[in-house]
């Protein structure tokens, strides 16, 4: 986990409060950007005290990876859970992956899976992905690589480049959907553009066993694919021979 980003931040700030908070956070989102955590916390601090999410949020990683205070994950969840009780599907999920993780809380797969979902029907795209995880391995909850296939799907169309690697992995294996190389190729392929080593290595794996039109097919379908779009479906590619 790392500390929100200012876009994140932005987002959320559009929600969050009257027009002296956001002055407030936009300060503390500044001094997040230089590393001045002494001053973001000047800030962030009695807006969360004053139960702003945002703040909250921005709060809870900040104790989450020890930037400005002293690293303290209890802390942490504190602040990520009194977001998460406002409905803000960040905050949601970074509770989900505290309690999947065991850090701040006692692990407890089952709830890590309540609070990802509730982040992921809200369009949450890490939430989506953590969720499909949670069925792929049948953590929390009864394996289900329909479902994984289902919510990593929902992430990797978004642009989330873990869900596409895995998706890729899914297709492969034949995990919840018919084996498809090509569209594992095309899938590898969208995550590797985005620096995934693994799913570089992946895609390399692959290539090897396809023929030059099936590679020139899958480098077409990701290069024409689009964030926010459907992804490939088998009856658009070319099928391993």
């Amino acid at each position: 986990m790392r500390l929100v980003t200012a876009t994140a931040l932005v987002t959320l700030l559009a929600l969050s409060g009257p027009p002296a908070f956001a002055q407030s956070l936009d300060e503390g989102v500044s001094a997040l950007q230089r590393r001045d955590f002494e001053t973001a916390l000047q800030h962030f601090e009695p807006l969360a005290e004053q139960g702003y999410a945002t703040a909250q949020i921005s709060l809870g990683e900040m104790y989450y990876n020890g930037a400005g205070v002293t690293q303290n994950y209890s802390e942490a969840v504190s602040w990520f859970r009194r977001a998460a009780e406002q409905g803000y599907a960040v905050a949601q999920q970074r509770l989900g992956f505290m309690y999947a993780n065991g850090r701040g809380v006692a692990q407890n797969h089952l709830a890590a899976v309540t609070w990802y979902r509730r982040a992921a029907e809200k369009g949450g795209v890490d939430a989506q992905y953590d969720l499909g995880e949670m069925y792929r391995k049948g953590k929390g909850i009864t394996q289900n690589y329909q479902e994984a296939v289902s919510w990593h799907r929902r992430a990797a169309e978004q642009g989330n480049a873990d869900a596409q690697m895995t998706l890729g992995s899914m297709y492969t294996q034949g995990q919840g959907v018919s084996s498809n190389f090509v569209l594992a190729y095309v899938l590898e392929n969208l995550a590797a553009a985005q620096g995934h080593e693994t799913a570089l290595k992946m895609r390399d794996i692959i290539r090897e066993g396809l023929t030059s039109e099936q590679i020139s097919a899958g480098q077409r379908l990701a290069s024409e694919w689009q964030v926010g779009t459907p992804l490939p479906t088998s009856s658009d590619v070319t099928t391993w021979p």
